[in-house]
């Protein structure tokens, strides 16, 4: 048996069993949310809102197939995403962020697309809007994200730039946090200093699994320590709360201090998607006490209360809203199919000689279904 040598007393890596853990950095401080951006939040969250609730009833009308709504998680969505500059960041969504997409300028109609099984993922453009397309595989959205924030780091050879990175955040759900990706992304994250935001909304159901029975520890941010990654938990029933928190780790990424956690306690006010009865897993009188006041209506009394905005101008921005949602169910309404063939030519970069046979095979069935029925 080899020996290095050494002297047997020597502790070695063992000592590393008492060293002392290194602080988690302080997250900036950053200017407080104006009385302007407070009404911009409430003229959001409304026009969210409005849509919310039409794209339940577009699904029971059968204009889409199904739809994950949000109710309740506005302030958590829209705070979140007006703390990113969409101009250089870049978000990644998952099913569940029309709040997200409405808030960065996304078209509704391009995003309603992929409910209406027209377009998966979305019709817009995610390079031109950053924001990547709806992602539908749990915590599949934290890779991607990290992928992304990496490169950042990696096309800066190790020198920050003048104006900081840019910052991906990426969007995912208590239930998501279980998944061993967000492990991995946590890490690599950690270990690379990926300027990366992990948004958590925990909306205290997993589908039908409550919080408490599927997140140990006791919450998602509790895990921010083991990967040395400082986290943040905040009332994610006030948008001026979730916008300073995502802010500061915006600032704390921006800077090459490397990702941040923020955890947006809310909650699901409805079901987990149009085919689901939360009456199965929980009663009415759960749903009030856990669900609190209405974060819309929060805002409204504090913007009244604060005097950056009167009843006018706050029921001018429910018209509009409700304008806004008639005008995207017209244009989903709209939509038609896309060409069959982007099944097959939308696949790879470079096509292969089975996709080039499949899509043969397509065009052949298709033009023989045409000249029978045309007969």
């Amino acid at each position: 048996m080899q020996t290095s040598g050494q002297s047997t007393t020597a502790p070695g890596r063992g000592a590393l069993a008492n060293a002392p853990r290194e602080p988690l950095p302080q997250l900036p401080v950053v200017d407080p949310v104006t009385p302007g951006e407070l009404v911009e939040l409430y003229r959001l969250m409304t026009a969210v809102r409005h849509l919310d609730r039409a794209a339940i009833s577009w699904q029971r009308q059968g204009i889409i197939p199904a739809y994950a709504p949000e109710l309740g998680q506005e302030a958590a969505q829209v705070g979140s995403a007006l703390a990113v500059d969409t101009r250089r960041d870049f978000v990644f969504p998952t099913y569940r962020e029309l709040g997200v997409a409405r808030a960065c300028g996304v078209d509704m109609v391009e995003y309603m697309a992929t409910h209406k099984a027209t377009w998966h993922g979305g019709l817009w453009d995610p390079a031109a809007a950053h924001v990547a397309p709806i992602q539908a595989v749990v915590a599949g959205s934290v890779l991607h994200a990290v992928g992304w924030a990496h490169g950042q780091t990696l096309e800066a050879r190790g020198e920050l730039p003048e104006d900081g990175y840019n910052v991906a955040i990426t969007y995912l759900g208590d239930g998501a946090s279980s998944q061993g990706d967000v492990h991995e992304a946590m890490n690599f994250a950690a270990v690379f200093k990926a300027p990366v935001v992990f948004f958590v909304q925990n909306n205290g159901w997993a589908i039908s699994v409550p919080t408490e029975k599927q997140v140990a520890g006791g919450s998602v941010s509790a895990r921010g320590a083991g990967y040395g990654i400082p986290a943040l938990k905040v009332d994610g029933n006030d948008p001026a709360a979730v916008l300073t928190a995502t802010r500061r780790a915006v600032a704390h990424a921006r800077a090459g201090h490397g990702p941040v956690l923020v955890e947006a306690m809310t909650y699901r006010r409805g079901p987990h998607a149009t085919s689901d009865d939360p009456g199965r897993y929980r009663t009415l009188e759960e749903e009030r006490a856990d669900a609190g006041a209405d974060p819309i209506g929060r805002l409204r009394e504090r913007i009244l209360a604060e005097g950056a905005a009167d009843t006018a101008a706050l029921d001018a921005a429910e018209a509009a809203a409700a304008a806004e949602a008639e005008q995207v169910r017209e244009g989903v309404l709209a939509l038609g199919p896309r060409p069959g063939a982007e099944m097959f030519d939308l696949v790879f970069q470079e096509t292969t000689d089975e996709l080039e046979r499949q899509k043969a095979n397509w065009q052949e069935e298709t033009e023989s279904r045409k000249e029978s029925e045309d007969a």
